[in-house]
C-alpha cells in the first residue's frame, strides 16, 4: 500500500497546484453540486455533501464557491445539468481503474474516455468489472512536518473511530469507515492537529506491485484521465515502491 499511498499525497499537491488555475475548483464545485442536488443543501443531513464541503476547503476553495455550487445543486443557481457516471477498467500489468465522471454530455464523455484508455495502453471494461476490488473508506492524510507526536494523533484518531493509521516517509494516512469518517476529522480539528487532506475515497482491498517501466504506464493512463475536464476522481489497486515512485516524480 505504501506506494499507492505516497501517490495519494503527490496527488494532492498536484491537485493544491491545479486549484491555484481553477481547474480543481472546477472538480470540486460538480462534487458538491450533485450531492447537494440528490440529498439537499443541508450538510448537516447530507453525509455526502458534507464530505465534498470537507475535500474543498482542504484544497483551500473559497466559501463564496461552495455556497454557489450549493445553491446550484439545489435548484437556486444556474447551470448546465450534471450526470455521475462510473467507469471501470484496465491499465498495464492488469492494474484495475476506476473513474468517477461527471458530465453534462454522457456520449461525448464515454468516447473520450474510451480513447484515454486505449491511447494508453488500458482498456476499458464493463460495469462490474473491477469495483469489487474497492471498499468506500475515509482517508486523512497528516504531514508529519505539522508538529504533532504520533502516539497522540494515534489516540485521537482511534478514539474518534478510526480503523488503521499508516506510517509512511512523510505522513501519515488515517484510514476510517464512511460513517466515521467526519467525527474523526472534527475530533483531530477540535485537537489542534492539522489534517493535509481529508476525503472519502475508494480504497483497494488489494494492490499490484509494479516495476519502473510499468509504473510509467499506469501513471500516464492515471495522469490523462485526471487531466479530462469531466474526471472528478480516479482510483486504482498500484503500488509502486517508494524508490521507484521518487524516481519517476523527480524525472
Amino acid at each position: 500500500m505504501s506506494g499507492h499511498s505516497k501517490w495519494s499525497s503527490i496527488k494532492h499537491k498536484k491537485g493544491a497546484e491545479d486549484a491555484k488555475r481553477g481547474q480543481m475548483f472546477s472538480k470540486l464545485s460538480r462534487a458538491i453540486i450533485i450531492a447537494a442536488r440528490e440529498g439537499g443543501g443541508n450538510p448537516d443531513m447530507n453525509t455526502a455533501l458534507a464530505n465534498a464541503i470537507e475535500k474543498a476547503k482542504s484544497y483551500s476553495m473559497p466559501k463564496d464557491n461552495i455556497e454557489r455550487a450549493i445553491k446550484r445543486g439545489t435548484g437556486e443557481g444556474s447551470g448546465a445539468d450534471l450526470e455521475n457516471i462510473l467507469y471501470e477498467g484496465y491499465a498495464a500489468n492488469g492494474v484495475a481503474v476506476m473513474v468517477d465522471i461527471m458530465t453534462d454530455n454522457r456520449n461525448r464523455a464515454a468516447s473520450d474516455i474510451r480513447r484515454i484508455f486505449s491511447r494508453t495502453g488500458g482498456s476499458l471494461g464493463t460495469s462490474g468489472s473491477v469495483a469489487w476490488i474497492f471498499e468506500k473508506k475515509g482517508n486523512i492524510i497528516v504531514n508529519k512536518d505539522a508538529g504533532v507526536d504520533e502516539d497522540v494523533l494515534l489516540e485521537a484518531a482511534l478514539e474518534a473511530g478510526a480503523e488503521d493509521m499508516r506510517a509512511e516517509e512523510d505522513h501519515w494516512e488515517i484510514v476510517t469507515d464512511v460513517e466515521s469518517f467526519r467525527p474523526v476529522v472534527e475530533a483531530l480539528a477540535a485537537g489542534g492537529i492539522e489534517i493535509a487532506s481529508a476525503e472519502v475515497t475508494m480504497l483497494p482491498k488489494n494492490t499490484v506491485e509494479l516495476d519502473k517501466e510499468s509504473a510509467k504506464k499506469v501513471l500516464r493512463l492515471v495522469d490523462a484521465l485526471e487531466d479530462y475536464d469531466d474526471v472528478q476522481e480516479v482510483y486504482a489497486n498500484f503500488d509502486i515502491p517508494d524508490d521507484v515512485l521518487e524516481e519517476i516524480s523527480e524525472g
